[in-house]
């Protein structure tokens, strides 16, 4: 089940390891969903759970979360639901057209052993109908109602205990109220997944009940611009471990070393990517969070003026406390090289523009000159010493050419012909002696000749 819709690819956890059943379709359905039906009143949970699960549309499958086969013991006469169904634990009844739940009797005989249930792209907008559904599955901890239309639908309390066993809520694109998202996390008293993707919210209201349980929050695609808004966040899920705010336009982060380290004591994973920080001064603040390991920075304003590796040694010199970046391990050798790298960046900018990380950094290694910027691009040339007899001259010769190119060079330097010549070359740093180059296709290059070196030439005697 994708909960993601609209996330960036790197903000999305580890895919789940349990099969999601999406194959065996039966003939109603294409890829991987059930054809909405033409009649305008929808259709019940209870009609698509018995058409896409009857032994004709989906055969038993063996293995692991494949499901079983459930008889219920009573039928009810007229009843839409099949004899038997083979029924696995994980439903996918995505784009099936559903507005209203069935028969709450038939959802519970079909239904106890179902553990994740997506609901996604539906017509579901009565949060009765969905109670309905929900509290007749005992055992369901994942629920994805993500692109129903629930905008302006209030949950009763009466109805929001119905949601109390699920673990893992997936709202993405529902438009749900801030309220109603409070009343679930207070009605549910083990949530430990929120997913509120693409719900517009530009603020959130503060809760006065906590829910301590919640470990990863996916808030992105909204419209958070204030960090006032995000403060509040902490104290309503203090137990916070990873906060995906990609995709907001969240600008700075407003508040200071004291107030940082309890907003969340327990957070570990932050991903701010494609957000409008554009300030140094605000990355040094994720520091702040006092068991963060992980962060996502990409597509920011601050970095625009950076290459790819400038961005991230210096990212990874400003927040020392973390070890994976945009999805990345950093080891203690990028560390270092990053952090020296830092130095140097830094090193000629006037003492007033420079970062507090600087001074720390210069404490730690000492203040470090500007590499020497070293050519490693092969030569071309070498000025070598031409000697023949008791001439001697200097000559730049192309190292790129073959040793019967250089004879024809040497024609005009030593006035011999080519065929009545023999060349030797000296390399003036050997202890061996002169080298005969006698081989015509052999390039200069494989010899090494540096500037200063010797080439000798010897007339042929007759």
């Amino acid at each position: 089940m994708d909960v993601h819709a609209g996330a960036s690819p790197s903000d999305r956890p580890p895919p789940r390891t349990q099969e999601k059943v999406h194959a065996s379709a039966g003939p109603a359905e294409r890829g991987g969903a059930m054809e909405p039906p033409e009649d305008s009143g929808g259709r019940s949970f209870v009609e698509v759970l018995s058409e896409k699960y009857s032994p004709e549309n989906f055969p038993l499958r063996r293995g692991p979360g494949m499901g079983v086969v459930v008889v219920p013991t009573v039928v009810p006469q007229g009843s839409a639901m099949k004899e038997r169904l083979n029924m696995p634990t994980i439903l996918v009844l995505n784009s099936c057209g559903i507005r209203r739940a069935g028969d709450p009797a038939e959802i519970a005989a079909f239904c106890a052993h179902v553990t994740e249930l997506d609901l996604s792209h539906n017509q579901l907008q009565d949060w009765r109908e969905i109670s309905n559904i929900v509290s007749n599955i005992p055992n369901l901890d994942f629920l994805n109602l993500s692109s129903n239309p629930l905008s302006g639908r209030s949950l009763e309390p009466r109805c929001a205990g119905g949601f109390s066993r699920v673990r893992r809520l997936v709202l993405n694109n529902t438009r749900v109220s801030w309220d109603t998202v409070l009343l679930l996390t207070r009605e549910i008293p083990e949530l430990e997944e929120l997913f509120l993707c693409l719900n517009q919210y530009g603020a959130v209201g503060a809760s006065s009940v906590a829910c301590p349980t919640l470990r990863l929050l996916h808030i992105t695609h909204n419209g958070l611009q204030d960090w006032a808004e995000v403060r509040k966040l902490g104290p309503m899920f203090p137990g916070l471990d990873t906060l995906v705010m990609s995709n907001n336009s969240l600008s700075s982060i407003q508040d200071g070393e004291d107030v940082l380290r309890r907003l969340f004591p327990n957070l570990r994973s932050i991903s701010l990517t494609n957000s409008g920080l554009s300030r140094w001064e605000d990355i040094e603040k994720l520091n702040w969070f006092p068991k963060l390991e992980e962060v996502r920075l990409q597509g920011i304003p601050l970095l625009q003026s950076y290459t790819n590796a400038e961005r991230r040694s210096l990212m990874i010199a400003h927040l020392p406390v973390i070890s994976l970046l945009n999805s990345s391990v950093v080891s203690d050798c990028e560390r270092e090289d990053a952090e020296r790298f830092f130095i140097r960046y830094h090193v000629d900018h006037p003492e007033g523009e420079l970062p507090y990380r600087y001074h720390s950094l210069v404490t730690k290694y000492g203040k470090l000159e500007p590499l020497a910027e070293i050519d490693l691009r092969p030569r071309d040339h070498a000025l070598v010493e031409v000697r023949c007899e008791d001439k001697v001259e200097q000559l730049s010769v192309r190292l790129d050419q073959t040793v019967a190119e250089l004879k024809k060079q040497l024609t005009t330097v030593v006035q011999l012909s080519t065929s009545s010549m023999r060349i030797y070359y000296i390399d003036k740093c050997s202890a061996f002696g002169p080298e005969e180059m006698k081989y015509n296709t052999r390039a200069l290059h494989s010899y090494s000749i540096q500037d200063g070196d010797e080439i000798l030439v010897v007339p042929k005697t007759k």
